[in-house]
C-alpha cells in the first residue's frame, strides 16, 4: 500500500508540472516552463561548443526531450565539478554531460533511465612504447578530470596505490599534458576518446580494456519536482529508445550505438 502511495504521488507530481507547462509567465517563449540544465561547453562530443553554439549528443538529446516536453532550456556552462556542485546547490534541476550513475551519487540524486552506456578507458602518448597494458602503469602518473565517476574507477582499480593520480579542472588539460608527456596517461569515456581522437587525429592509443563500464542518466533532486521531471524525461527516453531516435543520434555523435550496455561489460 505505501508503494502504490508512493507511486501516485510521484504521477501526479508530474501531471502536476505539465500541466504548468503552458501557463503564461512560467519562463520561456509561448509559456513554456523553463529547465535549468548544466553542461561543460567543453566535452566533445557530449557538449561542446561550435561555431559559438552548444552542441552535443547529450546537449541534442536534452533538447529534443525538452521540446517533446513544451520545455525550454536554459543552459548554464562550468567545469564539471561545479556542475556538481550547483546541482547540489539547487542551482540547476539537472546536468546533461555523460554522469555516470553510480552507488554514492544514487544516494543524493534521483536518476532517469540509462540513455548511454561508458567505459572508463586509459590512454597514452601513442609514442609510448613501452605502455600497453595496465599493468604497465604501475609506479606512473594518470590524469583525469576533477569530480569524475572515471577517477574513482582508477582508485578503485589501482587500489594499491601503485599509480600516482593527477587531476584536472577540465580534460583539455589533462589530455594536453598526457600527449606531451607530462603524465603518462589519461582516464575518461571510452566512447568519447574514440571520438576525440578520430575527430582531431590526436597521438594517442588505448591502454588495455576499460576499467568499468557504467550507464549514463540525468540526475534529479529527490523531491516533488525532481521525480516529475524524472518521470517526464524517463517517458520521452523510452519514447526515443523505442522510435530509433536514441540510436539514430548516438551514430550521428560516436559513429557507434552507445544507448546499450557493450556485450560481455563488466558493470
Amino acid at each position: 500500500m505505501k508503494t502504490h502511495s508512493m507511486v501516485l504521488t510521484a504521477l501526479l507530481a508530474a501531471a502536476t508540472l505539465l500541466s504548468g507547462c503552458d501557463k503564461p509567465g512560467d519562463g520561456g517563449s509561448a509559456g513554456a516552463k523553463t529547465i535549468r540544465v548544466g553542461a561543460t561547453g567543453l566535452s566533445f562530443p557530449t557538449a561542446y561548443k561550435k561555431d559559438g553554439k552548444l552542441v552535443g549528443f547529450d546537449v541534442e538529446l536534452t533538447e529534443q526531450i525538452a521540446k517533446d516536453l513544451h520545455y525550454r532550456v536554459e543552459w548554464i556552462n562550468a567545469d564539471f565539478s561545479g556542475l556538481m556542485g550547483q546541482l547540489e546547490g539547487g542551482k540547476l534541476d539537472t546536468v546533461a554531460n555523460a554522469v555516470a550513475i553510480t552507488p554514492a551519487r544514487r544516494e543524493k540524486y534521483d536518476f532517469s533511465g540509462p540513455y548511454s552506456y561508458y567505459g572508463s578507458q586509459l590512454v597514452t602518448s601513442s609514442t609510448n612504447t613501452g605502455i600497453n597494458t595496465l599493468g604497465d602503469l604501475k609506479g606512473k602518473t594518470v590524469a583525469g578530470v576533477l569530480g569524475s565517476n572515471h577517477v574513482a574507477n582508477l582508485k578503485k582499480a589501482f587500489g594499491d596505490n601503485t599509480i600516482t593520480i593527477r587531476t584536472y579542472e577540465n580534460r583539455d588539460g589533462a589530455m594536453t599534458d598526457t600527449m606531451n608527456k607530462r603524465v603518462d596517461a589519461y582516464v575518461n569515456a571510452r566512447p568519447i576518446l574514440l571520438a576525440e581522437i578520430k575527430e582531431k587525429s590526436l597521438p594517442l592509443k588505448l591502454v588495455g580494456a576499460p576499467l568499468v563500464v557504467e550507464p549514463v542518466g540525468y540526475p534529479f533532486h529527490k523531491d516533488d519536482n525532481g521525480r516529475a521531471l524524472q518521470a517526464a524525461f524517463d517517458r520521452q527516453i523510452d519514447a526515443m529508445r523505442a522510435d530509433g531516435r536514441l540510436k539514430t543520434l548516438s551514430i550521428k555523435y560516436f559513429g557507434e550505438d552507445i544507448t546499450a550496455p557493450p556485450a560481455g561489460a563488466a558493470q
